[in-house]
This record gives structure tokens, sequence and C-alpha cells, in this order.
């Protein structure tokens, strides 16, 4: 009811802002706009029931007793960047949306930071989906950096484990923006368990159906989406609008099953093996008459000189008129010559100067002769390896049935400041996280948009007009 209520008061006002601007006329009357109050962000209720985590980020005081920021040092960096000292704060955006609604940020650039929560219970992959959500701002866009979410495994169960957070965490799913240069993405990655020899690999799911360019670049909130269901399929949505779908069994780069045959790595080409197609017939011989020493081209026995060729004529002449310029040093410069200019006699001529036939392909050109090519009769076709059965070969029908999840983290690296996180949900509920969207992350969107209509319109405030006579 409260979310109705709001869209409702700001539909109103949308109104009011409306009517104003029809009111702007030459008429002596007075017009009185009254500025309306703006509402304030209430934290949604959390249902511990539905949500393994539901972070709001508005209560500084529960957000330092959940958060553990890592005390960590990331290895194989050198010791200046390896701790993990970006600066987290808990703030109200830069641009103001609401009262009251404030986000985690990551303040600092070209920093490691990394920061966790444990949720309230494990989530067990099961007969429920998998639902996770939270909202980014990049309050100053982003050049280079991630601003993804780690979904922690099994062994980060404490908030001593959380202080050590750092990139070689285990970790079941990594999902969220990343973007270097020109290159963007939109990460899912899964690390599956192989059911052979228990090793771990990461699986990427395929592009984004669309561009997403955006997200980096207007400052604004936007909401990401992931939903992984006991079926194997997933949805990926970007500000409630479907981004990728598939199969984790089907659209992930490498797939999860390896294949059940593979070239046999011990196979070799036998030597006798003869892969030319065509190959230079052994019985041809050059015909007697072929002349390699007739020239490509001849002089045409057959030209005539055009009527009115004026063979006593140059093409070019000295330009009339032209002197030499006084400053003109015949020991520093040499004799000085009238530069030359096309003869205008030429012009209507069908040439000028002395006239020589042109070539013309010479008809008894062959050139080197070579040997035709002819079919291979000992062709036997391009050589491939035999296929044998793939001693690693497994067929995992349930790649859902992942690692439980323990935590949450973020783990970054970003060379743009003030990241903005905020309403980071997991679920196993679809209706619970779009009905904390709806109360959260709509709103902002739909004070946005209000905000976009006033600023296309005149201010709220109270004015009095008077006709001046």
């Amino acid at each position: 009811m409260l979310y109705f209520r709001r869209l409702f008061v700001s539909a109103l006002l949308v109104l009011l802002v409306t009517s104003a601007n029809a009111d702007t006329d030459d008429s002596d009357d007075e017009v009185t706009v009254e500025a309306v109050e703006e509402e304030q962000y209430q934290s949604p209720e959390i249902d511990p029931k539905k949500f393994y985590l539901a972070e709001h980020f508005d209560d500084e005081a529960a957000f330092k007793k959940r958060w553990i920021k890592s005390e960590a040092k990331k290895q194989g960096v050198d010791e200046n960047i390896a701790k993990y000292d970006g600066i987290w704060e808990i703030q109200a955006p830069s641009r103001r949306i609401m009262k009251n609604d404030l986000g985690l940020v990551l303040t600092t650039e070209a920093k490691h930071a990394a920061i966790s929560a444990l949720l309230d219970r494990p989530f067990e992959f099961k007969d429920k989906p998998l639902v996770v959500q939270y909202e980014v701002t990049m309050q100053e866009g982003q050049n280079c950096g991630g601003a993804y979410l780690k979904l922690l495994s099994r062994g980060m169960n404490t908030k001593a484990d959380l202080r050590q957070f750092h990139d070689q965490t285990p970790y079941t799913i990594m999902f969220g923006p990343d973007k270097c240069g020109n290159d963007n993405k939109l990460h899912f990655i899964f690390r599956h368990k192989n059911p052979l020899n228990g090793t771990i690999e990461e699986k990427h799911s395929k592009k984004p159906t669309q561009r997403l360019d955006d997200i980096y670049k207007d400052k604004e909130p936007h909401l990401y989406t992931l939903i992984v269901r006991p079926d194997n399929t997933f949805t990926i949505l970007v500000d409630n609008k479907e981004v990728n779908s598939g199969s984790l069994l089907e659209d992930f780069t490498p797939p999860v099953n390896p294949p059940e045959e593979i070239e046999d790595p011990n196979d070799r080409k036998p030597e006798d093996w003869d892969e030319r197609e065509k190959i230079v017939d052994p019985t041809a011989t050059k015909p007697a008459d072929w002349d390699e020493s007739a020239p490509a081209q001849i002089v045409d026995p057959n030209a005539v000189k055009p009527d009115g060729w004026l063979d006593d004529e140059p093409e070019t002449i000295p330009e009339p008129g032209a002197t030499k310029p006084s400053d003109w040093d015949e020991d520093m410069d040499g004799e000085w010559e009238a530069p030359h200019v096309d003869n205008p006699r030429c012009e209507a001529a069908p040439g000028c100067g002395p006239w020589s036939p042109p070539n013309i392909p010479n008809p008894n050109y062959k050139g080197v002769w070579r040997a035709p090519l002819i079919p291979n009769p000992n062709y036997k076709g391009k050589w491939t390896p035999r296929r044998i059965p793939n001693p690693h070969y497994f067929n995992d029908q349930h790649p859902f049935r992942m690692t439980p999840i323990h935590a949450v983290g973020f783990e970054l690296w970003s060379m743009s400041p003030q990241l903005l996180f905020d309403n980071v949900v997991v679920s196993d509920d679809e209706a619970a996280a779009a009905a904390w969207a709806r109360a959260t992350f709509l709103l902002k969107r739909a004070r946005l948009a209000r905000d976009s209509v006033c600023r296309r319109t005149r201010p709220l405030y109270t004015t009095t007009t008077h006709d001046h006579h």
C-alpha cells in the first residue's frame, strides 16, 4: 500500500507541474503554485523467511555489525598495492533521489577493496531458485573496474573468515557488471565441481543479447537481477528487463559436460599419407611451338597517327610574360628559366610532339610453360586423429546443484571512485525480490522520471504575476 501511495504522490506532482505550465499566459490573474513536500523514503521491511540476506544499508549501526572489511593481502602483486585498503562508507547518494536512502559506497580509486557479509542461513541448491539482486550507481561513471558481487562458498562461515576475504577466496557464483576501456561485460560465472575428481572449473555465460554501454556512463542507479532455477535455466535482468537467459548445460563456456569422444592424443599421421588433392601431371611435356620468349605486348601494327597531330609542337612552353625575379642571383640560383605551362595549341589538337603507335596485347604470347594439375591418384583426404572414448567424460545433468552459499562479498579494483551499492538481496522467492525492487529501486526510477519532467517544466515555487500598465 505504501508503494502505491508514493506513486500516487509522484503522479500528483507531475499533474501539478503540467497544470502550472498550462496557466502561464498574459492575463493579470494571480498564479500560485504550491510546492509539494518531498516524500521520505522508508526502508523496506525484511521478512527473514523470504530472504537469506536483505540489505538496504540504511542502518549504519546494523551495517557495521554485519559487514566485515577484509584485512587480507592480495597475492602475487607489489606490496604497495597488495593490501585491501579501499575505503567503504555508508553515504547518501551524491545526487540525492530520496531522503533517508543510504548506500554502501566505495569512495576510493586504484585500490583493492573487499567487504563481505554472512547470510542469515546458507543457501542450499535444492528445489528452489536462487535469486540474487542488487543496485549499482556509478556516480562518476566507470572507466575501468568491476562492480560485481561474489556469492561465497562453504568455508566462509565466521566473521573471522570474512576478514581474510581476497581474490582467491572460493566462490560459487560471480555476477555483475565489469568494464575496462571499450570492453564491458555482465558476468555470470559459476564454479562447477567435477564429479569424477572434485576439481573446480569456472563456467562463463554467453554474452547479453543487447549492448549495455549506458549503465557505465549515465551515473544513474541500475538494478541487476540473476535468477537460477532448479531446471538448470537462468535469467538475467537489468532494470527489470531481460538481457540474457538460457541453460546452464548449453550456454556456458567451457560447457559443463565434456565430449564423450576425443581425438586420440597418441595417434600420428602415417608417413605415406598424401593430403594433396591435386598434383602436377608427370607425363605432360611442353609443346614444340611454345615460345616463352614472346613479349606480353607488341606495337599495334594497325595504328595510324590521328589527323591534326602536331608533331612540331611541344606539349608545354615557357610561360609568356614571365620575368626573372629581381632578387634572382645567377651565381647562387643558376641560370633563370621561365616556368612551363601547357601549350594552348595542343588543347584543340589530338596530341603534340612525336607520335608513336600504342602497345597492344601480343596474340602469340604464352608465357612460361607449366605442367597442368591433375587429380592425385594417391589422395587420401585431410588426416585427422582417430577418436577414442574420453577417459574424463562425465554427464552431470544437474549443474544447478552447486556448492552452498554462505556469504556475499564485493572484491573489487576500480579506477573510478564513488561506486554506490544498495539493496543487496539473496532469496529463493522471485516474487519477494520483485516486491523489494518495487519498494526501493522502482521508487528511485519514478522519482528520477518525475525530476526529469520537472526540469522540462517551470520550477515548483509560489509566484505572483501582475499585469503592468
